[in-house]
């Protein structure tokens, strides 16, 4: 099939490959432009981008395109059958949407209608959903509105995790599209019960706040890293927690509570800190830092 692929970070690579090696004719790959990044802030390509240029493929990377008319025109040009559309970044307007014969198909990192929006893998992790999966969804001009071709599922548990999920989602996508190409399955609209929105995360949404109940702050946790992060602040530096557990214990919400662990009371019950990170140093467990930290029992932290 004669179809471009629009992605930006390490979910949709997998997509690529997988219509690549498939046999898909693909005239373009669309990304976000190289951004600044590490200590010399270098221009970068985003993996999508580089997984484009290993595979031999064309690469485009403009800055917008809702009124890029030049831009619609030469994706118009491209004569597609289809288009794939995996956490692209930038939102399509309707000449993009229609050009294509069979449309633009999104694969959406959830069970739609549930989490439409910019961050649905950690909105399920931290409001504890007991599924999440993929839907493959013809794209309409309303923010993951458009009909559903395609589900997979994947259970949650206790302790799942972010990347966890990410990367479940991630290879389920890549099956998902190439049976919707193949199959053309019949499209059932959306329907608006049961709708929820997963916005996109900023820097403070990983802020714990020590009284809410211990396992709110788990599933917090578990959703936020490795981006934004969870942390709190303490002593002027901000402490990044990267792993952590409900445990048995109560006090004032962000006393440090008795005991062999560095467990924090929180506004119900109490949270066990097992690896944390110092600014501008390396992971640690708990012990570990409080060899470098200290922060005895009564503590009150950030």
């Amino acid at each position: 099939m004669r179809l471009a692929f629009m992605g930006s970070p390490d979910f949709a690579v997998p997509a690529l490959h997988a219509l690549h090696a498939a046999g898909h004719d693909i005239r373009a790959v669309y990304t976000q432009p190289p951004k600044p990044a590490g200590r010399g802030q270098q221009e970068t390509p985003c993996p999508v981008h580089r997984a484009a240029l290993a595979l031999g493929l064309p690469v485009r990377t403009p800055a917008r395109v809702r009124r890029d008319t030049a831009e619609h025109e030469a994706f118009a040009a491209l004569d597609l059958d289809v288009a794939v559309v995996a956490a692209y970044g930038l939102i399509l307007p309707r000449p993009m949407l229609d050009a294509p014969r069979r449309g633009c198909l999104n694969i959406h990192a959830s069970l739609l209608p549930r989490w439409r929006g910019a961050a649905p893998i950690h909105a399920a992790i931290l409001h504890g959903d007991a599924e999440s999966g993929v839907t493959i969804m013809r794209m309409e001009e309303g923010l993951d509105t458009g009909p559903m071709l395609l589900k997979g599922t994947v259970p949650l548990g206790p302790r799942s995790t972010t990347p966890e999920l990410h990367d479940a989602l991630s290879a389920m996508g890549a099956g998902l599209i190439l049976r919707a190409l193949d199959e053309d399955p019949p499209a059932i609209p959306q329907p608006d019960e049961g709708a929820t929105y997963a916005p996109k995360l900023t820097k403070a949404d990983g802020l714990l706040d020590w009284r809410k109940p211990a396992a709110a702050l788990d599933a917090r946790v578990r959703a936020m890293n490795p981006w934004p992060g969870a942390y709190f602040p303490h002593r002027g530096e901000v402490l990044r927690v990267l792993a952590a557990e409900p445990a048995a214990g109560a006090g004032a919400p962000g006393e440090v509570l008795p005991g062999p662990a560095l467990t924090v009371a929180c506004g119900e019950g109490a949270l066990r800190l097992t690896r944390l990170q110092r600014p501008g140093r390396g992971a640690m467990d708990a012990h570990a830092l409080l060899r470098g930290f200290p922060l005895p029992t009564g503590t009150r932290l950030g």
